[in-house]
């Protein structure tokens, strides 16, 4: 007798003594179906797993040790504002931005972009643990794009981050961000220093120098974020991106530590920055053009002031009624000034008590003074 079988792909037959035996499940004849309850086959269970590496690699290692003690220390911050109904006219907080910001001291104060804050009634800040506290705003400086936020906890529940320095960054170094972009909860990127000594405008219009710019991914909702290197260091503060569309495209830029590390003391003692200056008021810059001047006019002389005492003078009204201009200010220590932005960027390089040699053209003439910086709003 014979007895013909249609076999499936999957399965094996034998003809012994005119029995028919299967070997193995019988399959599915028909391809690109599924294989049905019954079958019981290698690919009806789960892939066998390929063994992992005995060891990750030094720098895969690296990577994750500063990601996991660093992470402790970056917050989520969201900052709501008051709007009045259109219709009923009551008044209700309603979203209005969020970003990064990482712990600063034990006692409480947090550092972030100060565009992340900016306008807001409420400000709530989410620790690593995923619990919220409300913040207060201590202190801000639209110029350099940071705020200083402190909210209530235990001096031992908080873990500031490692300071680093950014005067001694190597184009090429490795870099890492910690931040919350688009909300999502703690996310880490790396990348390495593109560039170094960038120059961007803050929100107040005002140059930040010596900006660090990275290849990092950056996106919204990293801004206050902190930059680390690989050592877990904090370097810089995260704050604007070059993107066509919004989103990430290749280049951030971070406001230097050292920069950072200058301010935000300021920040917490006095709400504000204390600039050196010289004591006065300037012409702007538009009418100094229209003028045809080169160089930065001094509008008025404060009284006791730094340049009354080294005998500068303003702007005056002659006997004919004209304004006749007093000092222009060319260069500080021998850097050239053409618009007062140039004049703030010298300063910047100084602190309150420098002693500094300032050029002032007089009556087409011109002469070099010394003095002594004080402490200006």
């Amino acid at each position: 007798m014979t007895d013909r079988l249609r076999v499936g792909w999957m399965g094996v037959a034998a003809v012994t003594l005119g029995i028919v035996v299967a070997v193995g499940p019988v399959a599915a004849a028909e391809w690109g179906v599924p294989l049905g309850a019954s079958y019981d086959g290698p690919e009806g269970r789960p892939r066998l797993v390929t063994p992992a590496p005995t060891e990750l690699s030094p720098d895969e290692r690296a990577t994750i040790v500063v990601f996991e003690r660093a992470a402790k220390s970056v917050v989520f911050i969201t900052n709501t504002a008051m709007q009045r109904d259109f219709w009923s006219l009551n008044t209700m907080e309603v979203p209005q931005g969020s970003g990064s910001g990482f712990v600063w001291n034990t006692q409480g104060h947090i550092v972030t972009n100060f565009h992340v804050i900016y306008g807001a009634n409420s400000i709530k800040v989410t620790l690593g643990d995923h619990s919220e506290h409300q913040a207060k705003l201590v202190g801000a400086d639209p110029d350099h794009d940071l705020a200083v936020l402190q909210i209530q906890l235990d001096e031992n529940v908080l873990e500031p981050l490692a300071i680093g320095a950014s005067h001694d960054l190597r184009v090429g170094q490795k870099v890492l961000a910690i931040g919350n972009p688009f909300g999502l909860d703690h996310t880490l990127t790396t990348g390495v220093v593109s560039a170094l000594g960038r120059t961007i405008k803050s929100m107040s219009n005002r140059t930040i120098e010596g900006v660090i710019q990275t290849d990092a991914a950056i996106n919204p909702g990293n801004s206050g974020g902190p930059l680390l290197d690989s050592a877990g260091r904090l370097i810089g503060v995260n704050t604007q991106i070059v993107s066509p569309s919004g989103a990430y495209a290749g280049i951030g830029f971070a406001v230097p530590v050292d920069t950072v590390n200058r301010i935000v003391p300021e920040l917490i003692k006095h709400g504000k920055l204390i600039r050196p200056g010289l004591g006065v008021s300037l012409v702007s810059d538009a009418v100094s053009k229209r003028w045809g001047i080169k160089g930065v006019v001094i509008a008025k002389v404060a009284r006791g002031s730094s340049a009354d005492r080294a005998g500068l003078i303003g702007l005056r009204e002659g006997a004919d009624g004209r304004i006749e201009i007093g000092d222009i200010l060319v260069s500080v220590e021998g850097r050239s000034l053409e618009t007062i932005n140039d004049l703030m960027d010298a300063m910047e390089k100084h602190k309150v008590g420098d002693r500094v040699k300032v050029d002032v053209i007089r009556n087409k003439k011109r002469r070099s003074v010394d003095m002594t910086l004080q402490a200006v709003n």
